[in-house]
């Protein structure tokens, strides 16, 4: 064992001239990569820093380090929506939104995402953390946390779905100050609340500031997505809300997803249905039905959701239809970091399996109370 000792000196944040050190050891073997994040964060000063260590030889004294530096020049705290969005078109594309920042920093870190000039909180906005019910609908805004979402009463009761999504998103931590808004705009195809939300045909409420005039508007969920990792929001434009109907009688939702644990959970596949059965409960009258990552955007299997609707009845026989469905609609792909495409072709039988029988238990159960 080598018994390592690390110095650092950092800036003061109130008096960036004056240098601050600390030292700390441990004992780690000779080929041991370590890997340390010593973040400093205030509105004045902005430090993250990222530190790979690796032991050369058995000598503390011999080490081969990288450290980098992630720095933006201001961070805002808009009150209202027209003043986060007047903020974005002053700084004419080199500020960026933030919320939880679980997606943005570690983009910024990886090389991903150029570092802004600005951070703009959408966090300080009132009402975007809200959860409420209004025309029928439930409305989430787009500051809610996952932690929030899958322990709201609302959202459990009229979107079972969602809050289940919401719950497997990365850890506790991450779920703490990860955002459903950050986790949407993010876009990409395997985002467990985006499919959570798709299940519940929910719609996304876009605002855009055109010169000093402020409209919020109402759109299907999917169109704001262009492709992995790209949305179609433009630079004077931010998601506040998303809002799904509240539940029916006969209706329910349910989510399941298979993950490969590394570090934070990756998503091999998520799969989420929501269902709406006629009043004797055996025949199936509406059906939504989200497979991820499926293709270059969140995928809705219609084909699926077309053999369940024409069923004559809810059984195996419609449930493996459906699946079969699915599995032919479904665009998988190979990922070397999570799954090949025959295994995913595999677990869509499996989940799909899964989630529309929990689905149907949930509808017939709340129906019989």
């Amino acid at each position: 064992m080598v018994r390592l000792l690390i110095c650092l000196a950092l800036p003061r944040i109130r008096h960036p001239t004056q240098f601050i050190g600390f030292c700390c050891s441990m004992d780690t073997a000779p080929n041991d990569l370590l890997y340390l994040t010593i973040v400093f964060t205030s509105e004045r000063y902005d430090l993250i820093i990222p530190v790979f260590l690796r032991p050369s030889g058995t000598e503390c004294t011999s080490l081969n380090w990288k450290a980098t530096m992630i720095r933006w020049q201001a961070y805002h705290t808009p009150q209202s929506i027209d003043e986060a969005l007047g903020l974005l078109t002053r700084y004419a594309g080199r500020a960026q939104l933030v919320a939880g920042g679980t997606d943005l920093i570690l983009d910024v870190q990886q090389g991903n995402h150029p570092v802004p000039e600005a951070l703009v909180d959408v966090t300080t906005i009132r009402g975007l953390d809200e959860i409420r019910v209004e025309d029928g609908w439930v409305i989430v805004g787009a500051a809610v946390t996952h932690a929030a979402i899958e322990r709201n009463p609302l959202v459990l009761q009229h979107g079972a779905t969602l809050a289940e999504s919401c719950g497997v998103v990365g850890g506790p931590q991450v779920r703490n100050v990860a955002t459903i808004g950050g986790n949407v705009a993010h876009a990409l195809p395997a985002a467990d609340g985006t499919i959570g939300l798709l299940a519940l045909d929910a719609q996304v409420q876009v605002c855009t500031l055109d010169e000093n005039d402020l409209s919020c508007a109402w759109q299907p969920l999917l169109s704001i997505f262009a492709g992995p990792g790209r949305n179609t929001l433009g630079p004077n434009q931010m998601l506040s809300a998303f809002r799904f109907p509240q539940l029916q009688p006969r209706e329910a939702s349910a989510f399941d997803r298979i993950m490969r644990p590394q570090g934070v959970a990756l998503p091999i596949l998520g799969v989420a249905a929501k269902l709406a059965f006629d009043p004797s409960l055996a025949r199936v009258v509406q059906a939504v039905i989200v497979v991820g990552p499926a293709g270059p955007i969140p995928f809705r299997a219609s084909g699926a959701e077309r053999e369940l609707t024409a069923a004559e009845t809810f059984d195996d026989g419609a449930v493996e239809a459906a699946i079969e469905a699915a599995q032919q609609q479904a665009a998988l792909r190979t990922s070397k970091h999570r799954a090949s495409k025959e295994y995913r072709h595999e677990m869509v039988a499996v989940l799909l399996r899964r989630v529309l029988q929990k689905a149907a238990a949930r509808a017939r159960a709340a129906a019989s109370q």
